[in-house]
């Protein structure tokens, strides 16, 4: 009773509850007291989670995680939502882990109990409650729960349902991060799933393992063929995407791999119409390219591969750059960059729209186009580039690309101490138009270092910057408002101490420094005034040592009575670096009038103070300073002064001019609004006001005379007059006048080479002629070598003494969480390498006697059940032994190295059971040519040999595990070995492909393979081989469809279409393309009529052809070889499902008895059940689970076979296939 009314109560109070949408509702009806009111619902919220019943609790944290979206800390409530979590009810646990999802992070304490639950979800029988609990799990992972769960998660992915396993791989992935030492044992199982049957699970596989390669790339270089698999038969542009990137960082490791991945990558880029495949396609090719020239060692042999797909990239980035889409334009001039690092000449050519993007409305493309324009920059193009970008920078709109261009223009030019650089005087001129750039500018300092160090590096541009910069300090009060509009006052600075250190080359000094010490330049910033005053002197030095020399008395007291009488106004500036400098100027001048008129010489004294070059210091100078043992620089020299509370406390209460603009705004808006009928009242009033008011000039003379034009007839059109002419300044030149010398020296060079050409083609007569367009292709295409006008001297920077020389100063971060998964994942697992398990708690009290007796007869009878097993299990051994493990493996490599029957790894802790396959090793599938698919030689078969003697030394490893089983083995191991040198060695089967068609240009073969999960599908593999010298593309296959077969084509296809074959073909190249027919019977062998069409493509056109064939598919194309133990064989025998029989007999003298055994598995897909001596017992099912059983016995001339099936067309025809194969 009590429990009912309970429920009873429970129910009520849910009635009454606010739930989520109460709260939504509530928040906005109170905006005015939002806080007020929630504080109030979190009040209700504790009472309800106080509650019992799971249903208020799991409402009010529903409530919780909404308030959480808001704001509010609602960490309080951790327990609660752990409660509401282990929930049995889905849609309360739901709840539970989307708040936990939200609220929990690594240093929540109470995540230490939700370890127990969270397994117990997982091992749910229910999916949705696994998948909710590894939803959470993922964001609130830490390092014990990924050491607790791991073992659960990995039991996951060998779930039965996609939907686990997907996730359980995509959660793998923080477990990792959060619990490295399970990467390595969970790795194999990790690998598994790249197979999975299952896309959305090889996807989620796909994507865990690019992630963990992103930062570690060499140990994942083994999965190389595998990726390379997915890449050739995936249709996801998604997983093709991160496969591509994935390849792009393993190239570099294996230069090897951009062979095989040039093919496969050229055939997506001219099938896809995705534009984010084609642009990873094309990224990973370039790092393709790069790889040939970096670390291939036959790079000559690839240097035409690497130009033909380096000219196709280029030509789809073009495409994408001339697209009207500004994302795509954006990633083409993104990847254009990177060629242009490896490859500059190829992106020169496009250089044309290159320019045009700097005209883009867009500013990230711009600046795009501007990274890409300063790799383009040669000793040829840098004027016409440095002209163009110095017209964009004229009509810049904003400050910010404006300023980039700057920096750009200066960046291009300086790149590599001056490089391209061939005539400084013009570089000069261009710093000078740059500093006369309208709009303001940030760049002015940096302008103003470039003409130091070009001054200063480049001894014989002295001379001309040091005119250009007087020119420029004599003009300064021309120029005054628009430097300081533009910010360029900075270049004052540098032209100031050019002028000063290189005053030798000034003409006029006397009338420089004149105006240096002009009262105007105190309106300049300090420290330009300090520069001045100190150059100023440098000047007058150099004017009094040339009126000494020229014993002109009078022009020295000039000289120092014009310092005397300027130097004052600076004296008395606010500024003490100014202050400083003028005094000690006017009391060495003073001293100097002293002396001067004792009658002594005061030249050699002045130039004393300014004698010899000041070098340039290193940037890292400072730092390099070596600390003197015993001092701290962190430590106080004197205690901190305290502050005190008074002055803290000591706040002001004043109204600043915005508190009463925002008083006279809001009484303004407090004011009512004028309508429009009394706006226009207002208005009439105004003119008549105006008509009466006699000192009021209208627009209109009132009198009758009319002013000539008025109409408009008598007065010519007015045209708008833009002036856009700079202010010139005699004695400054242009950066124009030096591109056209420099334009019309090469059309001068040019002029004279084509001359001396003409003339020597006229002694050679008719042999030039021939060979004329040679010599043109061989002297034309290397780029002008351009001789510089001016060499540039570079000065080593000075470092103080004892500096110590380091190659970076940024030390490597040590908390990297990749570090700790870069681990070698091939390498055997250990003991060490075992996951964590789970184990009870060891009781160590003593047990008692009578416990022990009680549990005697309970053990006494597990013994008795644990021999009848061990006894099954060695019956079942003994009939396992018989079977030829070498012939197996003989037909497993013959199958393309797939071996049905070969151990497995243990999934559990990652031990390889088996060796690894050839296909498997890397090296040996990178040293396979395209043409893997054609007849291995006698070589070929060797890593095949020795595979499956390794397997067949870990079986007998195995079975020797069990005492009594090793003895029988060695037994039958012992009446083999006389038997073995008599047989010959095994036949080199290696492909099943058939021809089916050829001609000139093409040639096709076809290899059936059964689907064992489809009863009616085969698929049909076509090998296109290109045997033209020319491109094949649009290849289009087509069969026409009989009533038991036909070809199963894409939606939207008509029974009549032909199929698009997915990639093209270069010359000499080979390509596999799967396509899946389906059967209505599998008795009888089918014949399709059908055509290839093509195109084949050269330089000029283009023309179309076709290639017909008849298709044949056999009836052992609807077989499977599948494994069948010994005891299931005469099982089926003996049941009678198997009604056929019948019996033939082969004549092949030639033909032992191991050869045909080898040929009938290999080719018609049968597995042997059971060899002894000269006979062998062979099974195959079809797809539609048709058995077919066959007894070979070797007889003179040939064998006998007796078969035995549930179908009988199929065993005739079976039948007639093995004799024709036989002969």
């Amino acid at each position: 009773m009590a429990l009912a009314l309970k429920k009873v109560k429970g129910s009520l109070d849910r009635i009454f509850d606010k739930n989520l949408q109460d709260l939504v509702r509530g928040i906005r009806n109170h905006k005015e007291s939002e806080a007020h009111y929630i504080s109030t619902c979190l009040e209700e919220i504790k009472n309800e989670l106080r509650q019992d019943n799971a249903a208020i609790k799991a409402n009010a944290v529903n409530k919780l995680v909404y308030l959480q979206m808001l704001g509010y800390d609602i960490s309080w409530a951790a327990f609660n939502m752990i409660e509401v979590m282990s929930a049995p009810k889905f849609t309360f646990k739901r709840i539970g882990y989307s708040a936990a999802s939200q609220t929990f992070h690594e240093k929540t304490d109470v995540l230490m109990l939700t370890t127990n639950m969270i397994r117990k979800d997982l091992g749910s029988q229910t999916m949705y409650d696994a998948a909710v609990a590894l939803n959470g799990l993922s964001c609130f992972m830490t390092p014990d729960l990924a050491r607790d769960l791991v073992n659960d998660v990995l039991s996951l992915m060998s779930s039965t349902r996609p939907y686990l396993r997907k996730r359980a791989v995509l959660i793998s992935y923080k477990i990792f991060l959060a619990y490295p030492d399970a990467l390595r044992p969970a790795f194999p199982r990790l690998k598994e799933k790249l197979e999975d049957p299952d896309p959305g699970v090889q996807s989620a596989a796909v994507n865990v393992i690019c992630e963990l390669a992103r930062k570690n790339p060499k140990n994942y270089l083994s999965l190389a063929p595998v990726f390379f698999k997915l890449m050739t038969t995936s249709t996801n542009n998604w997983v093709l995407i991160k496969i591509i990137k994935l390849f792009g960082a393993l190239t570099p490791l294996e230069p090897r791999l951009g062979k095989k991945l040039i093919e496969p990558l050229t055939n997506l880029i001219h099938s896809t119409s995705a534009m984010s495949l084609l642009y990873e396609c094309i990224n990973t090719v370039i790092q393709v390219l790069i790889s040939f020239t970096t670390g291939m060692a036959d790079h000559s042999s690839s240097i035409q591969v690497s130009g033909l797909f380096l000219q196709l990239c280029v030509q789809k980035l073009r495409i994408l750059i001339e697209d009207t889409d500004q994302n795509l334009k954006y990633l083409g001039l993104l990847a254009m960059s990177r060629i242009l690092k490896s490859h500059p000449k190829a992106v020169q050519s496009h250089k044309d729209l290159i320019l045009q993007c700097l005209e883009d409305k867009d500013e990230s493309i711009r600046l795009r186009a501007l990274d890409l324009l300063f790799g383009m920059v040669s000793k040829k193009n840098l004027m016409e580039i440095v002209k163009k970008l110095m017209q964009h920078v004229n009509k810049a709109d904003g400050s910010q690309y404006r300023d980039e261009l700057l920096s750009k223009i200066i960046e291009i030019c300086s790149q590599q101490n001056y490089l391209y650089i061939t005539n400084f005087e013009w570089y000069i001129t261009v710093l000078v138009e740059l500093t006369r750039t309208e709009g303001a500018t940030s760049h002015g300092s940096l302008i103003s270092s470039q003409l130091l160090d070009v001054a200063i590096r480049v001894k014989t541009i002295r001379p001309f910057a040091a005119k250009q910069m007087a020119v420029f300090l004599e003009n300064s009060h021309a120029l005054a408002s628009q430097l300081q509009r533009s910010g360029m006052q900075e270049v004052l600075y540098a032209a100031a101490y050019v002028c000063g250190e290189f005053a030798q080359f000034v003409e006029d000094p006397t009338s420089l420094f004149q105006s240096m010490l002009h009262a105007r330049v105190t309106s300049l910033p300090p420290h330009v005034q300090a520069v001045f005053i100190q150059n100023a002197m440098k000047l007058f030095a150099r004017a009094v040592t040339e009126a000494e020399q020229s014993q002109d008395d009078e022009k020295t007291e000039e000289l120092l009575n014009i310092l005397t009488e300027k130097l004052p106004v600076f004296v008395q500036s606010g500024n003490l670096e100014v202050q400083e400098r003028a005094s000690c100027v006017l009391s060495m001048v003073k001293y100097a009038a002293k002396a001067r008129a004792k009658g002594s010489e005061i030249s050699a004294d002045f130039n004393h103070l300014f004698k010899g070059e000041l070098n340039p210091v290193a940037p890292k100078a400072q730092r390099k300073v070596p600390v003197p043992e015993g001092l701290d620089l962190d430590a106080w020299i004197n205690s901190p002064p305290e502050s005190s509370e008074d002055e803290s406390q000591t706040t002001f209460n004043y109204k600043t001019k915005e508190d009463d603009l925002g008083e006279f705004y809001s009484k303004r808006e407090k004011e009512k609004e004028i309508s429009n009928e009394e706006r226009m009242e207002m208005r009439e009033q105004r003119l008549k006001q105006q008509e009466s008011n006699p000192n009021y000039l209208s627009s209109k003379i009132q009198s009758g005379y009319q002013v000539p034009g008025e109409n408009g007839d008598d007065l010519p059109p007015v045209e708008n007059i833009d002036i856009v002419v700079p202010l010139h300044i005699p004695g400054m030149t242009s950066s124009d006048k030096y591109l056209r010398q420099e334009q019309e020296r090469r059309r001068q060079r040019h002029s004279e080479r084509m001359k001396r050409k003409t003339e020597k083609e006229k002694k050679k007569g008719k042999k030039g002629r021939k060979d004329r367009k040679k010599h043109r292709a061989v002297e034309e295409s290397p780029e002008e070598d351009v001789e510089p006008v001016h060499s540039v001297d570079i000065v080593e920077e000075e470092m103080p003494e004892g500096a110590t020389k380091t190659d970076s100063e940024e030390e490597e971060r040590n908390d990297d969480l990749y570090k700790a998964l870069d681990m070698d994942l091939e390498s055997p697992l250990t003991a060490a390498d075992n996951l964590p398990t789970r184990s009870h708690r060891v009781v160590t009290e003593t047990v008692t006697k009578t416990a022990l007796k009680e549990s005697a007869p309970a053990e006494k009878k597990k013994k008795k059940k644990k021999e009848k097993k061990e006894k099954k299990k060695k019956s079942h051994r003994r009939r396992d032994e018989l079977l030829l493990v070498d012939e197996l493996e003989e037909v497993a490599t013959g199958n393309g190295g797939e071996l049905p029957s070969a151990p497995k790894q243990d999934s559990a802790n990652g031990h390889a059971g088996a060796a690894k396959e050839p296909n498997d090793d890397l090296d040996f599938w990178l040293s396979n040519t395209a043409e893997s698919a054609a007849p291995l030689d006698g070589k070929g078969d060797a890593p095949a040999e020795e595979s499956s003697k390794r397997r067949h030394k870990k079986k007998k490893e195995k079975s020797s595990k069990h005492k009594k089983h090793r003895k029988s083995v060695q037994e039958v191991d012992t009446k083999a070995e006389p038997e073995a040198p008599s047989e010959s060695p095994p036949l080199q089967l290696s492909t099943r492909f058939v021809h089916l068609a050829d001609n000139d240009d093409l040639s096709v073969d076809y290899e059936t393979r059964a689907i064992p999960m489809q009863e009616r599908q085969i698929l049909v593999a076509f090998l296109f081989k290109n045997m033209a010298a020319q491109r094949l593309k649009d290849i289009e296959f087509n069969v026409l469809d009989t009533l038991n077969t036909r070809l199963i084509r894409p939606p939207g296809l008509s029974p009549h279409d032909a199929v698009k074959i997915p990639f093209s073909l270069l010359p000499g190249s080979l390509n596999e393309a799967h396509l899946v027919f389906s059967a209505v019977s599998l008795n009888m062998p089918q014949k399709l009529r059908g055509t290839v069409t093509y195109i084949l493509k050269d330089n000029e056109n283009a023309t179309q052809h076709k290639l017909d064939f008849k298709l044949f598919l056999p009836c052992s194309s609807y077989l499977v070889a599948t494994n069948c133990g010994g005891s299931r064989f005469a099982e089926l025998l003996s049941s009678g499902n198997l009604p056929e029989k019948s019996s033939i007999r082969v004549t092949a003298p030639d033909l032992e008895f191991s050869h045909a055994l080898q040929k009938i598995c290999f080719y018609l897909k049968f597995s042997v059940v059971e060899r002894v001596e000269g006979s062998a017992s062979l099974y195959a099912s079809s797809i539609q689970q048709h058995h077919v059983c066959l007894l070979l016995k070797s007889v003179p001339n040939g064998f006998s076979v007796d078969a035995k099936s549930n179908e009988p067309s199929l065993l005739s025809n079976i039948l007639e296939e093995l004799k024709d194969l036989c002969k």
